[in-house]
């Protein structure tokens, strides 16, 4: 049984079990309030599963592509709560919570994942079908560009506003039951953060 957070495009948080499913579910859309929500989100979604953190088995987070400053909310939520609770904590690429939804919801063939990346920029993954297991088969991305040059243009495109934390969850689950990799430690941001640190002392005029 895991916690499952994303906030690679709003936020979301659900808890999820391998054999009983989708247990519960909390989102929400805005793109601007990942800090201010996820602790609600979080208390909610255990709540309405009736679940203690005890009987959790780890946590789930989904390391974007994403903006930097929602993403690392999720992130760093993941971690806290983790460590908190002594779980451990398994990464997911967001595109492929996506992807293994529509999978699951009888698309067929190739599928080209599209989110906002704002700055007038797209995030896009493309993918060729699933494997024996059902999970979705990345061929390409995450990468990043203009909405002119989105590439892959003969897979269908399927744009995306949100990620669920549920399907997230879900793809998690079976990607470790059947020995498929997670996502690696580094989060994909996939450009800069809109604000950096300088490199020495600010200079003071009198």
């Amino acid at each position: 049984m895991l916690l499952a957070i994303d906030t690679s495009a709003g936020s979301s948080v659900a808890v999820v079990d391998r054999d009983g499913g989708v247990l519960s579910e909390r989102s929400v859309p805005d793109t601007m309030r990942h800090a201010e929500v996820i602790g609600d989100l979080i208390k909610g979604s255990l709540d309405d599963a009736g679940v203690s953190v005890a009987r959790l088995s780890g946590v789930a987070v989904g390391m974007g592509p994403g903006p930097f400053t929602g993403l690392r909310v999720g992130i760093a939520a993941a971690r806290a709560f983790g460590l908190g609770a002594g779980k451990p904590v398994v990464r997911v690429v967001s595109h492929d919570a996506i992807a293994y939804e529509r999978y699951r919801a009888g698309h067929l063939g190739g599928m080209l994942v599209v989110t906002d990346a704002r700055r007038r920029e797209l995030y896009w993954s493309a993918y060729v079908g699933v494997d024996e297991h059902g999970l979705p088969l990345r061929e390409d991305g995450p990468g990043l560009c203009k909405p002119d040059d989105v590439p892959h243009a003969g897979l269908a495109r399927v744009d995306a506003a949100e990620v669920s934390a549920g399907a997230l969850g879900m793809l998690a689950e079976f990607l470790f039951l059947h020995g498929r990799p997670f996502a690696g430690s580094e989060p994909l941001y996939l450009r800069s953060p809109d604000v950096t640190l300088s490199n020495g002392p600010k200079r003071v005029s009198g």
